[in-house]
């Protein structure tokens, strides 16, 4: 047997058991589609059926990922189990990047992340879906950030993960060619998720991820994908200021949760969205040690994997078995109960994880209420109700940083 290294944790809830774990992890329960748009055929994946008028969880990845390896162990870990009790969620692949994708044939035009964003009232259409709430990582929260300003009807709230509403820089574009002609895709995605710290201390995590990006992703398709949002568009959003252009600003109309590490490369992109949009709206969560992929594991110790959990077997597996070790998605399951109860959603939620690491982190968080017209302050009290003392989802929108 390999000699452990040991590693101090400040709490561990285990997973799903083994069984329920591998169900979930088959998604015996969902159903996939390939849905033909104006832009191209979209790969989707539904797990649960709609609940009556409620939104969707709509899911987008980033680049170097798919729906299952950038969301399946958060929607897996144990306490995103009593939202997935309210909501059906809509996994969204980009095109090209689901599993067992085909080869594009030579010449093909691989749509701009304007047009991303168009395919998906397409999906909703064809699913018979009104709205969404979309959770996005990178690219995907940029997509869904463009989908929202676009047709802000059909999208009820944001949680965006690492999101970058600038356009590529020409310095960056620069930086880019230059690191194409000398490192592989595979390092530029790498770079692209963790930040220097990450990349040198979690060699197993990012092993991990590697072997991924390589094994399992087509190539030539990733490399469309990665030149598409190279070549995005600045979102041209700006913060609303009463008496100077509140009603000329182009900015989400809906509630927004801004998500990063505070160990990610994103940190200074993220910072950037949320000074332009309406603070009366939006959140910034910026969580202590945590790197770049917040809502599946990150430790900022080096990690000797245990003796059963070897980097041979499957991806998905694996990363379940990390979360069962370092549980750090729990925080952002947390997070996300409070912005769903903020929606008039899920009153009766229980929170327990944020309570008890409020002695030693700060704990304000903000919310705005949806503009949606069946107006969701008649549920103002229940959503506040199961709230912990001085955490308010209806104040004032503050950062909050979330320790572990």
């Amino acid at each position: 047997m390999d000699e452990l290294q040991d590693v101090q944790l400040t709490e561990i809830k285990p997973l799903l058991n083994d069984k329920n774990a591998a169900r979930n992890f088959q998604d015996f329960d969902c159903q996939e589609h390939d849905i033909e748009t104006a832009f191209g055929v979209v790969h989707v994946t539904m797990r649960g059926t709609p609940k009556g008028n409620r939104p969707v969880i709509l899911t987008y990845h980033d680049i170097g990922l798919n729906h299952k390896s950038c969301f399946n162990a958060f929607f897996n870990f144990e306490d995103m189990q009593e939202i997935t009790h309210h909501f059906a969620v809509c996994h969204v692949d980009a095109p090209g990047q689901q599993e067992g994708a085909p080869p594009f044939p030579s010449g093909y035009q691989y749509p701009s992340m304007d047009e991303l964003a168009e395919m998906l009232p397409a999906v909703l259409t064809h699913l018979n879906l009104k709205s969404f709430i979309g959770i996005g990582l990178g690219a995907g929260a940029y997509v869904l950030s463009r989908c929202a300003l676009s047709h802000p009807d059909l999208v009820e709230g944001l949680v965006l993960i690492n999101v970058d509403p600038c356009a590529k820089g020409w310095i960056d574009w620069a930086a880019s060619k230059f690191s194409g002609w000398t490192t592989n895709i595979v390092d530029i995605v790498l770079a692209h998720h963790f930040g220097h710290e990450e990349l040198q201390a979690n060699l197993d995590l990012i092993q991990t991820y590697r072997l991924h990006i390589a094994q399992d992703i087509n190539q030539d398709n990733l490399q469309l994908f990665l030149t598409s949002y190279n070549s995005r568009k600045d979102l041209e959003i700006e913060r609303p200021v009463v008496g100077v252009n509140e009603m000329t600003a182009k900015t989400l109309k809906c509630p927004a949760l801004l998500v990063v590490g505070d160990n990610s490369p994103a940190v200074e992109a993220v910072v950037e969205c949320n000074s332009r949009l309406d603070p009366t709206k939006t959140t910034l969560l910026k969580m202590a040690d945590c790197g770049g992929l917040p809502q599946v594991v990150q430790v900022r110790h080096t990690l000797a994997l245990p003796w059963h959990l070897r980097i041979e077997e499957p991806f998905f597996l694996l990363v379940l078995k990390l979360l069962s070790l370092f549980p750090q998605p729990g925080k952002l399951t947390e997070a996300f109960k409070y912005f769903v109860q903020g929606m008039g959603y899920m009153p009766a939620a229980s929170m327990t994880r944020l309570m008890r690491s409020r002695s030693h982190s700060s704990s304000s968080v903000g919310s705005g209420e949806s503009s949606r017209s069946r107006s969701h302050a008649s549920t103002h009290g229940e959503g506040s109700a199961g709230t912990p003392e001085g955490i308010d989802l209806q104040a004032a929108p503050q950062t909050m940083e979330v320790s572990c």
